[in-house]
């Protein structure tokens, strides 16, 4: 898979943009605050309908203007697929070969990213919240169904909270209607336990083999996942779903003290295991960013393995933050394989020995220009 074609519309400090990219290696230059990570973002917002950097749309739209629009090719094994995403503020309407899609979420899946930034480097040590909103947003690419759970998890997680608020200040006594959203919760929880249980085991594979690569062989990664349904619980969604009825059942009346739901994938975690520790609490800097590194490259094969296609690779300005013994792997571990965009601040940066030919656009002033 690759992003063949790109136009933006009134996108960020874009008025208008059109380039046509390489599918190996595409680099953009330029110094800070041109429109880099602009660029970078829009192809982001044309693969998953939402920004990595804001939760608000209007930030997407360019001064003055009334709406956004981003335009892409892609090329995929089954052919091609020309995609449109505009944002307004009325919303988001996205198509597909020129057709409207009825909802965003039968949109997603027909470009595939992986975004590297800076900060992806704090997804170790970071809060249990941002690992979360990792593994969700890069599992809900490779699946519709754990998208689809995830979304109805979310609905029923809001509705149960607000009714558990009720019961808590006596405006509210049916309990029967919280053991229909206590059901429901269970089952969509249910899904999503199972589903992240296989995928971060997998994932776990693929980074630990980079790891070891990384380190030589002298450190071993694994990946644990922490969820309050016991791990021998995880292997199948009818006996996760089981487990967490039994647990909603256990801590009802606590729930119900403290006008909150306390059980559910929305507590998950993943732990990062090196050499039998726990790299966030016990590991230096350099070995959490090994992790977060090994953690990011092992996407791409974990969505090679569930999509059937490599993803597009997005790194934003991240080469800077690698020393040079990371910087090699990850180059090495793209090379030939996914087709990867990558900002930077000079080509001094970039190591040609390993990158042959890229194609080389500069940006200046939200212009962009391809270099011969």
């Amino acid at each position: 898979m690759y992003l063949q074609k790109l136009q933006l519309h009134d996108y960020r400090n874009y008025e208008t943009a059109a380039a046509e990219f390489s599918p190996q290696v595409n680099v953009l230059i330029g110094s800070n605050a041109q429109g880099k990570t602009n660029l970078l973002e829009s192809i982001y917002v044309l693969a998953l309908t939402r920004s990595h950097r804001t939760n608000n749309d209007k930030d997407l739209i360019r001064f003055g203007t009334d709406f956004a629009r981003i335009d892409g090719r892609v090329v995929r094994d089954s052919g091609t697929a020309d995609l449109r995403l505009v944002i307004s503020s009325a919303g988001k309407r996205a198509r597909v070969n020129r057709i409207e899609a009825p909802r965003l979420s039968q949109y997603l899946g027909k470009l595939n990213v992986i975004l590297f930034a800076p900060e992806d480097l704090n997804l170790v040590k970071g809060s249990p919240a941002l690992r979360r909103r990792f593994i969700d947003m890069e599992f809900g690419q490779m699946s519709a169904s754990y998208l689809a759970n995830l979304a109805m998890f979310k609905t029923v997680l809001k509705q149960r909270n607000a009714y558990l608020k009720q019961l808590r200040m006596h405006q509210a006594h049916d309990t029967v209607y919280l053991d229909v959203l206590t059901d429901q919760l269970s089952d969509a929880g249910g899904k999503i336990v199972a589903a992240r249980a296989k995928l971060i085991q997998d994932m776990g594979h693929y980074a630990g083999i980079i790891h070891g690569q990384i380190s030589r062989g002298l450190e071993h990664l694994t990946l644990r996942y922490n969820s309050q349904v016991h791990a021998e619980q995880q292997g199948d969604a009818a006996t996760a779903t089981a487990a967490l009825s039994d647990l909603y059942k256990k801590h009802r009346s606590r729930e119900i003290d403290q006008g909150t739901s306390l059980v559910g994938p929305h507590r998950d975690d993943v732990q990062f295991i090196v050499n039998d520790l726990d790299v966030a609490t016990y590991g230096s800097q350099g070995q959490q960013r090994t992790a977060a590194l090994a953690v990011k490259l092992a996407e791409i094969d974990l969505m090679k393995q569930e999509t059937g296609e490599y993803p597009v690779l997005l790194l934003d300005d991240v080469l800077s933050e690698l020393d040079d013994n990371r910087q090699t792997h990850l180059l090495k571990a793209i090379e030939n394989k996914v087709q990867t965009f990558l900002t930077t601040t000079s080509l001094s940066g970039i190591a040609r020995e390993i990158i042959q030919a890229p194609a080389v656009f500069t940006v200046e002033a939200g212009k962009l220009h391809q270099e011969e």
